[in-house]
C-alpha cells in the first residue's frame, strides 16, 4: 500500500471552481494522501469561493485565466516557486458559448468552435509545456474528459469533439514526454452535477439515464474520481500512461 501514498509529491491542480468541481474533489484526495498542492480558478469571482477551501488545505490559491496570455506561464511560475519541482498536475477546465453548445455542432460558430478548443483543449498542452522544465522524473500529468468524445451524447454537443481532441492531445504528449519518464492521462468521469455540467441540456436526464444503465446503477462521487487521480498521481500507475480511463460506474460498456 506504500505505493499508493502521495507522502512528500507536490502538484498542481487547476480549474477549482467550488466545492462541487472535479478539481476540488481530487484536491481533496491527493491531499488526504499526503500531497502539497497549489491550486488555481478562473477569475475574483470564483476565487470567493475557493479561497476558503484552497485554505483548508493550506493550498496557495493563484487566478488564472487560460484565455488571457502570460496567464498560464505566470501559474507555473508561482507554483514552482511554492513547490519546486511538480510531481503531477490536475487540468480541470472546460468552457463553450452556451448558443453553441445548445445547438447542433454542424451550426456551430466559428469563433464559438475557437473558444472551446483553446480553452478546453489546447491549455492542457499549454500547461504542461510550462510545466516541463519543472517536472521531477515521472512526473504525472491529468485531464478531465467524458464519454462524448468517444460516442455521439444527445445534448454534449460542441464539447463532444473537443474532448476527442484532447484525447488524442493526451495521446500524443505521452508519446512525446514518455521518453522523459512523464506520464500523460485522461480521467473520463461520469455525469457529475458540477457547475460546468450544469450548461449542458437536460443533464439531469443524462445522470438519470447513467443510474438506470450503468452496471453499478448510481452515479460516481467527487471522491471516487478523486481516488483515480491518487492512483495515477501515485508511484502504483509508473508503468501507465496514454490512457482514457474511465470511472463512470461502467457506463461507458453498456451505453
Amino acid at each position: 500500500m506504500q505505493n499508493f501514498s502521495l507522502a512528500g509529491k507536490r502538484g498542481l491542480v487547476v480549474g477549482v471552481a467550488n466545492e462541487q468541481s472535479i478539481a476540488w474533489g481530487c484536491a481533496q484526495q491527493m491531499h488526504a494522501m499526503g500531497a502539497e498542492l497549489v491550486m488555481s480558478c478562473v477569475n475574483e469571482k470564483a476565487q470567493q469561493f475557493v479561497a476558503p477551501l484552497a485554505e483548508r488545505l493550506n493550498a496557495p490559491l493563484i487566478v488564472c485565466n487560460v484565455e488571457q496570455a502570460g496567464c498560464v506561464q505566470s501559474l507555473v511560475d508561482t507554483a514552482a516557486g511554492h513547490l519546486g519541482k511538480i510531481d503531477f498536475v490536475v487540468h480541470s477546465v472546460a468552457w463553450a458559448p452556451l448558443e453553441d453548445l445548445h445547438g447542433r455542432v454542424t451550426d456551430s460558430s466559428a469563433e464559438g468552435f475557437l473558444r472551446a478548443m483553446r480553452i478546453s483543449c489546447h491549455s492542457f498542452a499549454e500547461l504542461v509545456r510550462c510545466c516541463e522544465p519543472h517536472l521531477s522524473a515521472s512526473a504525472s500529468l491529468m485531464t478531465m474528459s467524458y464519454l462524448g468524445a468517444d460516442e455521439a451524447v444527445e445534448h454534449y454537443g460542441m464539447m463532444g469533439p473537443v474532448k476527442a481532441a484532447l484525447e488524442s492531445v493526451v495521446r500524443y504528449m505521452a508519446a512525446e514526454l514518455g521518453p522523459d519518464g512523464h506520464r500523460v492521462h485522461a480521467i473520463s468521469p461520469g455525469p457529475v452535477p458540477t457547475r460546468a455540467a450544469s450548461g449542458l441540456q437536460d443533464f439531469d436526464q443524462l445522470m438519470q439515464k447513467a443510474v438506470e444503465r450503468s452496471p453499478l446503477r448510481r452515479l460516481v462521487s467527487l471522491e471516487e474520481i478523486g481516488n483515480l487521480a491518487v492512483f495515477l498521481a501515485s508511484d502504483a500507475s509508473s508503468g501507465m500512461t496514454g490512457q482514457t480511463l474511465y470511472v463512470d460506474g461502467g457506463y461507458h460498456i453498456v451505453n
